[in-house]
């Protein structure tokens, strides 16, 4: 199970980072002059977003060589805790790069009249379903990255 979800999490993250790298709009005004952009590279949040699944998403490539020996070798006891230990490192990484960039497409979707922030995603919608939709991706790739250490942990306390 540990391989499978490894991949499914490999899945997710690479495909949050691709989606969101890729996301960007353009708004032609009065002329070809005057445009309005909007591009993932123009927020910090999603700058780290993208660099936090990538980090991850090359951990979970690497890893996938250990969790392969884990399958051959199931008495490898300190292996599996050394990796058990990055997988909480990449957990924690991967959760914050998705709240960080959470919170910017929050706002952008619904904005905080309070202070003045209008929601732009009223002209930037391509812009927003791209950066939501990368959401959702990471989001299932935390679920399966729990799921990977949960799963380290039962094994281990299977062992004597």
């Amino acid at each position: 199970m540990d391989l499978i979800f490894r991949i499914l999490a490999l899945i997710g993250t690479l495909g949050s980072a691709f989606a969101m790298a890729t996301t960007n709009q353009r708004l032609p005004f009065f002329n070809s002059f005057t445009q309005f952009k909007a591009r993932y590279r123009d927020i910090p949040a999603f700058i780290f977003f993208v660099a936090a699944n990538g980090i991850v998403s090359a951990y979970l490539l690497l890893s996938l060589a250990f969790s392969f020996f884990h399958i051959l070798r199931s008495s490898a006891q300190r292996t599996r805790l050394i990796l058990m230990f990055f997988d909480m490192a990449m957990l924690v990484i991967l959760t914050a790069g998705a709240s960080a960039a959470a919170a910017i497409v929050y706002l952008a979707h619904i904005g905080n009249p309070n202070w003045n922030w209008f929601s732009f995603c009223r002209q930037f919608h391509s812009f927003c379903e791209r950066s939501s939709g990368s959401l959702i991706g990471s989001f299932v790739a935390v679920i399966f990255m729990t799921l990977v250490i949960i799963v380290a942990g039962v094994a281990l306390a299977r062992r004597p």
